[in-house]
């Protein structure tokens, strides 16, 4: 069928992206077989760390008194001085809003204590099963780090992902705490010391094989400080170059970073205290050069780098950005983002993650993303239909299907996860 109208186009491009069965490629989620870790049910949305730094501009509580209350009493707190005592039209408080709306509750309710006993009600499994259908995602794809001693214990327990969920090795103390993770690598047996020599690469590449035959992920990942360079005579440099470009070619396996965060800038504030700042380019620009054979996922946490990274992506096909990370996921900054990397890169892009630490968090970050992303797409749309080109439902159904799923796939070469739970 071919588009006539942009009332139909509208109508078209709004059913596709609402149709079409999103992989979320980077979260923070696990799957139910790991345990605790997996966070889930109204308290742990309204205790996230975006809204413990929001609620911090309120309330005269200090953070070292707040983290001494239970998890309740700070959902209490949280809730009392966001939604109830101000309106909650910040991203995040409007998130909680959008997720028990999409989970069938109702928020003109107000009444945090029966949308607890919803949840309540339920086991882990029937809480990811409702969300994944809430939320029509059918792969995620975690933040699986051997160096976490909580989610460690799985895997050598013989834990895999369970579908719909993927694993991805997340890496970061190796890049940003080489020192301080050499006891922890020779307690697991690999002969390494804080005098890099060739046996000790050697055995960090051991290290990496290991977790990569264990965890079968689909891609590495780090996240760097804006301070990121790259070649640098530095423990992160000589991991880099002699270990995780050598194994990530090796295994086919992409090399996700993730730049810009300044971690800790108010430590009271524990994970809600981390800042962000405006990287260099010229790492990302002589990895991907230097390193062809080589593919790398990357985004960035300024808002001042996004220009940057989209023009590199147009020199090296072997770089793939995606989303708009943490600080970066508010709907101005979205529409901005989706709209410079389809006039520059059209549909060889992924728009958007979630980023989820706590399982509901899909429900709200699909739904107002994907808002975004169709809007952009239908204003990409109706300007090449003022040229006389044509386009069909078909096309735009592809269209999507690439942004919301194959684009990732392709990339990462497992186009056979892929067909799980298509």
């Amino acid at each position: 069928m071919t588009i006539q109208s942009k009332d139909q186009l509208e109508t078209v491009v709004h059913e596709a992206i609402q149709k079409q069965p999103v992989t979320d490629m980077h979260t923070h989620l696990y799957s139910p077989n790991f345990g605790d870790i997996l966070l889930w049910d109204i308290d742990e949305l309204l205790t996230y760390h975006y809204l413990v730094a929001e609620v911090m501009r309120w309330t005269d509580i200090t953070p070292e008194a707040f983290w001494e209350l239970s998890k309740r009493e700070q959902a209490d707190l949280i809730w009392d001085e966001l939604f109830i005592k101000h309106s909650p039209v910040s991203e995040a408080c409007r998130g909680v809003l959008t997720c028990l709306q999409g989970l069938g509750l109702d928020p003109s309710t107000r009444d945090l204590n029966a949308y607890r006993a919803h949840f309540e009600k339920l086991t882990s499994e029937q809480a990811v099963a409702n969300v994944l259908k809430a939320a029509n995602v059918n792969h995620v794809v975690m933040t699986n780090d051997p160096f976490d001693d909580l989610e460690r214990v799985s895997w050598e327990k013989g834990e895999k992902a369970e579908a719909p969920f993927h694993a991805a090795l997340r890496i970061d103390p190796l890049l940003n705490q080489f020192e301080q993770s050499v006891p922890k690598l020779q307690g697991w047996g690999y002969k390494v010391d804080a005098n890099w020599s060739e046996q000790t690469a050697a055995e960090v590449r051991r290290f990496l094989n290991d977790w990569i035959k264990r965890m079968d992920p689909v891609y590495m990942a780090v996240s760097l400080p804006p301070t990121f360079a790259f070649p640098e005579d530095s423990f992160r440099g000589k991991v880099i170059e002699e270990c995780i470009l050598p194994v990530s070619k090796e295994n086919s396996l992409p090399f996700a970073m993730m730049i810009g965060v300044k971690k800790q800038v108010n430590p009271r504030l524990g994970d809600a205290g981390d800042y962000l700042g405006k990287a260099s380019m010229d790492a990302v620009e002589h990895l991907l050069s230097h390193y062809p054979d080589n593919k790398f996922i990357v985004t960035m946490l300024s808002r001042e780098n996004q220009h940057e990274l989209v023009v590199l992506a147009r020199k090296f096909s072997n770089l793939m950005i995606f989303g708009c990370w943490w600080f970066m996921n508010n709907p101005i900054i979205i529409n901005e983002m989706t709209r410079m990397r389809m006039e520059m890169l059209g549909t060889s892009m992924i728009p958007q993650h979630s980023d989820a630490r706590v399982l509901e968090q899909l429900v709200y970050k699909w739904s107002h993303s994907k808002q975004l992303i169709g809007d952009v797409l239908i204003d990409k749309y109706n300007d090449i239909l003022q040229t006389g080109w044509t386009i069909s439902e078909d096309e735009i159904k592809r269209d999507v299907a690439d942004l919301f799923a194959d684009n990732f796939w392709r990339f990462v070469g497992k186009e056979a996860k892929a067909k799980q739970n298509a």
